[in-house]
């Protein structure tokens, strides 16, 4: 993925899936397109990949990817290539 958008989201008892959705929803309001992938920071997947079908807007599953290069409590959503 070569453009995103970058979410910062350190928000204490707010469960990852919803700071997720409202990282894609930002991305979808800002790009006019739904996000396909979000990456992580490996320790909030623990090293493996989720799907998170987003609720509002509607749309397909976002695929969550943990990777070690993104910071604790960013998100980086994205369509990829």
């Amino acid at each position: 993925m070569q453009t995103g958008l970058l979410w910062f989201d350190d928000t204490p008892n707010r469960e990852l899936k919803v700071k997720i959705e409202e990282a894609a929803r930002r991305y979808w309001q800002k790009f006019g397109v739904p996000p396909d992938t979000c990456y992580v920071n490996d320790a909030a997947l623990k090293g493996s990949e989720l799907r998170v079908a987003l609720s509002s807007p509607q749309g397909p599953p976002l695929r969550v990817v943990p990777a070690s290069n993104i910071l604790a409590h960013h998100f980086w959503v994205g369509v990829e290539e």
